[in-house]
């Protein structure tokens, strides 16, 4: 765990791109995202611990009881409670709006979890060193996938759930048979499922839709369109636009 004061400082590195401010109409403004990676499982985190350090313990027996804490957490969170980690707090959700006499409606009134970051982690966030890796490809790039049901963005992927795409030039457009959303397994790119549903919402710089059946694993968003940005004209041929986030598919 990394600690900070005065005699240990330690600094960490968050690699970034940057993107055109798509919501700002200024000449040369940039907005900067992370460069994700796979999500670290609890497995990879606790290598880390042993490898770096301050463990001394069983990995197996490491392993086997934070799996044990995150169950229980998980638990009492739907029992109500919030949870607090000492770095990070979640805490259970209701949506939507009641009347005096409505019952529960699990579609009108979606439970949800929400993450806060709490001081220690909000304070080690002052000891990050951003790496800009350059300009990323702005022919059409993809921001944020936000799932709808956990409310993660460029994490969770939540089959049959709503999904909210925000990007630049990404509205489907088209006759190509090719045009479309798509997930692609990291693990077999031969295996692309395509979102077959009317989007709910069809915009250049926001898709909303309904994430197909797929199975556990880890995915990329993709997006196949024609679309130009400029009025009525399309492209001759689709463009490709892939998520840099891969998004976790849990079983």
């Amino acid at each position: 765990m990394a600690s900070i004061n005065q005699q240990d400082r330690v600094l960490h590195h968050i690699r970034v791109k940057l993107y055109p401010n798509y919501l700002l109409n200024v000449e040369g403004a940039y907005i900067a995202r992370t460069d994700n990676e796979a999500s670290l499982s609890i497995e990879e985190i606790c290598v880390a611990l042993k490898t770096r350090g301050g463990f001394t313990g069983s990995y197996d027996e490491l392993v086997e009881h934070v799996k044990q804490f995150f169950a229980e957490a998980a638990y009492q969170l739907c029992d109500g409670f919030a949870v607090n980690t000492g770095y990070f707090s979640i805490y259970p959700n209701v949506g939507g709006s009641f009347n005096r006499t409505e019952g529960h409606d699990a579609q009108k009134h979606p439970v949800t979890f929400r993450f806060r970051p709490l001081a220690p982690l909000r304070a080690l966030a002052k000891h990050i060193v951003i790496d800009i890796e350059g300009v990323a490809n702005v022919s059409g790039y993809i921001a944020q996938f936000i799932d709808i049901k956990t409310g993660s963005v460029n994490d969770a992927l939540t089959p049959g759930g709503v999904f909210s795409i925000v990007g630049r030039k990404i509205k489907i457009v088209g006759n190509d048979p090719e045009i479309g959303v798509y997930f692609v397994s990291t693990q077999n790119s031969d295996q692309r499922v395509k979102v077959v549903e009317r989007f709910i919402q069809n915009m250049p710089s926001k898709l909303i839709g309904i994430v197909p059946e797929l199975s556990a694993g880890t995915w990329k968003a993709e997006i196949k369109t024609q679309f130009s940005g400029s009025g009525s004209t399309t492209l001759l041929e689709p463009r490709v636009i892939v998520s840099e986030a891969t998004l976790t598919v849990l079983g």
